[in-house]
């Protein structure tokens, strides 16, 4: 359980790592990327579920969360850009 835990924020640190080199000028700043990257990791996930696929090793669920927070990345800056949005 803990360990689980401790892996998917893991995942999702690096998720939003990479996403935020993927995703320049978003303007959140590397521990703004890293928390959105979390939050990326549990959409990607959800995303990915919907749409009935899975991730069943390490490489899987990197990029299953770095799309997740991309996704999240793009969303919050459009968000933060344009408040009333």
């Amino acid at each position: 359980m803990i360990g689980g835990l401790i892996s998917f924020l893991v995942i999702g640190l690096l998720a939003g790592w990479i996403a935020g080199l993927l995703t320049k000028g978003s303007g959140f700043g590397l521990l703004g990327n890293l928390l959105w990257g979390v939050v990326g990791a549990f959409v990607g996930g959800v995303l990915f579920w919907v749409l009935g696929l899975t991730a069943h090793n390490l490489i899987g669920q990197i990029v299953t969360a770095v799309i997740g927070a991309v996704i999240a990345l793009f969303i919050a800056a459009k968000l933060k850009n344009n408040p009333t949005a």
